[in-house]
């Protein structure tokens, strides 16, 4: 079968790509960014990645050259968050309806139409309303066409997976309402069996499924079953966070770049998210995964130490910053200035060039403190470089000019020596390019 798979490089659409060659499929993928790895740009003749910005595909004619002789398409764009007004609109409703008017013209045998559970008569968010607004339409249509409704997904590299796995791991743990929300995920191996199942079998007029995991449960009992999963000893304390003071931490944690966390977020979370699982059940023809078992044995340990590196490169991160600004405001007067040239004299410096030293290290000291606070992604590898050539600089002047303070009880040398291990590490764990959504 020769399949168009929209949002190849994003979370579920990327699963879906090795699935679906295995089961020996020919697939069209439009991508905003062609992937560079091998196994996906060229390695198989079966798989063909085509240039294309989703949100400016707002036209049938945009469509129909990539429909040729296609027999099912599944759409598996999505965007949790607008990064402009309207997003929304463009990438959920008017490109997806625009690719199944085209669809229709091709006669293609079946349409998949990813939506996500809420979608619904209830929808309240931008996000939900949108996909609904797409879904209705398909429905409407009357072509043989799936709408999917998946609950949360979880899987390798998945975003929210990584943030479950992360809230997993924590001894204690804030949640609003003490965590008593319901949810009901699934994993995204059931995913792709759906899609599978729904390929062999293509229903005849519109259906909606939701993709959910075999019971209700709440986002505590969630989080506790990954725990266990992951192999984390001792219980999780969870403190109660009232609904007023959990939306105002939402909306200060909207502005980090990238965050799943905001207000809306928090209403979808609050309404829940579950389905009856019986017709995801007969589809598969057996129960979907529990998450106790999302977690194979042989990955418990490496996704616990990915977990827990999340968690803490963020803290370590952010003690190195206090560091250096704590740093600069004691070279900047809150140490006595007189002692600090002083020092600056006995490692050689000229009286006269002392006082620019002082201030010249206390201002790259500050540079550092906001710019460890403020820099993201690959940049952050220089700082990293740079911090740690500093600090051994200094080291290598003390030791040859203040030997004597090697052996100071409160150990200032001795310490860089940890402060050179955090940078290494942080050097060494900084991603060295984004992947594509």
């Amino acid at each position: 079968m020769k399949i168009l798979l929209t949002g190849a490089n994003g979370f579920i659409g990327g699963s879906l790509v090795p699935v679906l060659l295995r089961e020996g499929h020919e697939l069209v993928c439009p991508v905003r960014t062609l992937p560079t790895d091998g196994a996906a740009n060229g390695a198989t003749a079966r798989a063909t990645f085509v240039p294309m910005d989703f949100s400016q595909a707002r036209a049938e004619g945009d469509w129909a050259p990539l429909l040729h002789g296609v027999d099912a398409v599944i759409n598996t764009v999505g965007i949790f968050r607008e990064q402009h007004a309207g997003d929304f609109m463009t990438i959920h409703v008017r490109a997806p309806l625009a690719l199944f008017r085209a669809a229709e013209q091709a006669r293609v045998r079946c349409i998949i139409q990813f939506s996500a559970l809420g979608a619904d008569e209830g929808a309240a968010s931008g996000f939900h309303v949108s996909k609904r607004a797409a879904d209705d339409a398909l429905r409407a249509s009357g072509m043989p066409a799936a709408v999917v409704q998946p609950s949360l997904v979880y899987g390798p590299g998945g975003v929210s997976a990584g943030l479950f796995n992360r809230l997993a791991v924590l001894p204690v743990l804030p949640l609003v309402s003490g965590g008593r929300q319901a949810v009901q995920p699934v994993h995204l191996d059931d995913v792709a069996a759906g899609v599978l199942a729904l390929l062999h079998d293509p229903p005849q007029r519109p259906v909606t499924l939701a993709f959910c995991g075999p019971a209700p449960l709440t986002l505590r009992a969630y989080l506790a079953a990954l725990r266990r999963a992951l192999g984390v000893p001792g219980s999780q304390r969870v403190v109660p966070v009232p609904l007023r003071l959990a939306t105002a931490a939402a909306t200060v944690a909207s502005m980090a770049p990238g965050s799943l966390i905001d207000p809306a977020a928090l209403s979808m979370l609050e309404r829940g998210n579950t389905a009856n699982v019986a017709p995801f059940a007969a589809l598969l023809g057996r129960q979907p995964r529990a998450p106790e078992h999302f977690i194979a044995p042989e990955a418990r340990s490496g996704q616990r130490a990915a977990a827990m590196l999340d968690v803490t490169l963020p803290l370590l991160r952010l003690s190195i910053a206090l560091v250096w600004l704590w740093t600069a405001a004691v070279s900047l007067g809150l140490y006595p200035v007189q002692d600090s040239l002083d020092l600056l004299h006995r490692t050689g410096v000229p009286p006269a060039l002392a006082p620019y030293a002082l201030y010249g290290a206390a201002a790259l000291d500050l540079a550092f403190g906001v710019l460890t606070l403020s820099l993201r992604g690959r940049h952050r590898q220089w700082l990293w470089l740079a911090q740690a050539a500093l600090i051994a600089g200094y080291t290598a002047i003390i030791t040859v000019r203040l030997p004597e303070f090697w052996l100071h009880p409160f150990g200032p040398l001795s310490k860089n020596l940890p402060m050179l291990a955090a940078l290494l590490l942080l050097y060494v764990m900084e991603p060295r390019k984004s992947k594509g959504m």
